[in-house]
């Protein structure tokens, strides 16, 4: 796998692939459809894997790393999940380390000097540490055979939690060789996945178009419900009763840090003692929380969308949401930690119609200041002009700026093609004006914003729906569903409609009179969800679309 050649050190040999399985797997191990699907053409092509959890993803990689023979490099969002990560790794009989703030300054450089020697197999890091030259300097050396994006749905997240090195991986993966690329995620939109291919430069410089395989995101063991209330005050009463209600662990979702440490209470005082975990509380009292929790000490979570990637703990009976996510992708991540034992498990969404105002506001995120912009450009520019190209920390002091700050502006430049990263460093692109370059920025974050607008809409579409509740969820997520499922309130409720026979099918590409072209991601009985590729979802009313010629079949 890979684009360089593999220089002269002690790594170990490949395996066949039938040894490599039998490893991994057990010598009784048999591949699932989605391990086949996605080691068959990993050695050619850049691959996006969208499986749902329990899909053996890790083993993806664990598998191709024995049969390369060469260094995986995984960005891995979370120190808890590179923790479970490593533990499995290494029971398999791979050589794992971890790259992060957990580990001293010497105990990181000699990992990244085991990496070069040979000696490792597999190196954790978070995004972040692709922006250290030092790191990237060190794996370049290492003949690093595979990038592994997991969680790649966090490519395409946005808002007050944005992390924009994420959109910087694309030059990482230049600087680290280019070796061949692998994008593991549980659930992904039609548009999130094509925001993966195009923020992690997929199919680019020369290489084959990318494989993106998507498999049944079905979790048949959940029974999926929304209920809406017309205040918070009665939507959280409604959260509280089914908590008390429903028997086994849980988990409860709130949006804010205040939220959450009010419902703890809350449901501490009816008689449920309720752990909290958000962004705000101290590491050590985050880690004591999600560890009392995992090891089944407590059975009782609040938290924010910070508890997540990670947290495997396999009988959640049920995942409540006090509130609804700021997208659907986000959703499903959240309700499918219920039942991974596979046996049966609820999520219900909870939610008032003014919420959509909250999410409006959690999506957002300000594009940066012109003058920020025009100063990290200049910094690239300059140090072009003098021979060299400046790696992320000599852009920031050369700018006059922080080093987060940098980031920022260095993402939303790379996007507009201003500025490329390089193994040397940042240089520039194109000979565009400042103001020119800043102008399309603003024009990128415009749409940017509207389709992070569309997908906020999205939840509620999923929540205001009478038909199917499964159906038209796995089907906003990209997926054809065009059976009822019998297991969410609607079916149970008889308003499930039966859509095989409609005008319109999931997929289908469709023209709008004002909008353009765009393609199906949803049809209900009265209403059609499009994704739009300039605008985003938009939700229209069926019959009126049709009759009136403004919706028509491509």
């Amino acid at each position: 796998m890979g684009t360089t050649a593999a220089p002269q050190h002690a790594r170990r040999r490949g395996l066949s692939l039938d040894d490599a399985v039998a490893q991994v797997l057990g010598p009784d191990g048999v591949l699932r459809d989605a391990q086949r699907d996605a080691l068959a053409g990993l050695t050619e092509r850049d691959t996006v894997l969208v499986a749902r959890t329990g899909a053996g993803k890790t083993a993806v990689y664990a598998i191709a790393t024995l049969f390369a023979g060469r260094l995986t490099v995984v960005v891995s969002p979370l120190l808890a999940l590179q923790r479970d990560q490593l533990d499995a790794l290494g029971a398999v009989g791979l050589r794992a380390r971890a790259l992060s703030s957990a580990y001293t300054p010497a105990q990181q450089r000699r990992t990244l000097e085991a990496a070069r020697a040979g000696e490792v197999d597999v190196v954790l890091l978070a995004p972040e540490q692709l922006g250290r030259a030092a790191v990237v300097e060190a794996l370049a050396a290492a003949d690093v055979g595979l990038l592994v994006v997991d969680e790649a749905h966090c490519v395409g997240e946005w808002g007050h939690d944005f992390r924009p090195d994420y959109l910087l991986l694309a030059g990482a993966a230049r600087a680290l060789g280019a070796p061949r690329l692998l994008a593991l995620t549980a659930t992904a939109s039609a548009q999130v996945r094509e925001e993966i291919v195009e923020r992690l430069g997929m199919g680019t410089d020369g290489r084959a178009a990318p494989r993106v395989l998507v498999h049944d995101a079905d979790r048949p063991n959940i029974w999926l419900a929304a209920r809406t209330s017309a205040s918070e005050e009665d939507r959280d009463a409604a959260v509280v009763e089914a908590a008390l209600a429903t028997a086994g662990a849980g988990i409860v979702y709130a949006r804010t840090r205040a939220h959450v440490e009010e419902l703890a209470r809350t449901l501490g005082d009816a008689g449920r003692p309720a752990l909290a975990y958000h962004a705000g509380l101290p590491a050590r009292e985050r880690e004591r929380a999600q560890d009392a929790f995992l090891s089944g000490r407590a059975d009782l979570v609040v938290a924010t969308s910070a508890f997540g990637m990670g947290v495997d703990r396999p009988d959640v009976r049920f995942v409540l949401h006090a509130g609804p996510p700021t997208s659907l992708d986000a959703y499903y991540q959240e309700a499918g930690r219920a039942g991974r034992d596979d046996e049966p498990a609820v999520a219900v969404l909870f939610r008032t119609p003014d919420d959509v105002g909250l999410n409006h506001y959690l999506r957002s995120g300000g594009a940066p200041r012109g003058a920020t912009l025009r100063a990290v450009l200049g910094a690239v520019r300059r140090g072009a002009d003098d021979g060299g190209a400046l790696d992320r920390a000599a852009v920031a002091e050369a700018a006059g700026v922080s080093g987060r700050t940098v980031v920022r502006a260095l993402a939303a430049l790379a996007q507009v093609g201003a500025v490329g990263e390089e193994r040397a460093g940042w240089v520039p692109r194109g000979e565009r004006s400042p103001a020119a370059v800043v102008r399309d920025v603003v024009e990128e974050h415009e749409r940017r914003r509207a389709l992070d607008r569309s997908r906020v809409e999205l939840v509620r579409t999923y929540a205001d729906t009478s038909d199917c509740r499964r159906r038209v969820l796995l089907e906003l997520l990209g997926e054809e569903h065009p059976e009822r499922c019998g297991r969410c309130d609607s079916c149970d409720a008889g308003t499930s409609a039966d859509v095989v026979d409609a005008p319109l099918r999931a997929g289908q590409a469709v023209v709008h009179g004002e909008w353009g072209g765009g393609t199906v991601s949803v049809v209900e009985a009265d209403r059609v969800t499009v994704l739009f590729e300039e605008r985003g979802y938009a939700t229209l009313d069926l019959a009126v679309a049709l009759d009136s010629g403004l919706l028509r079949p491509a």
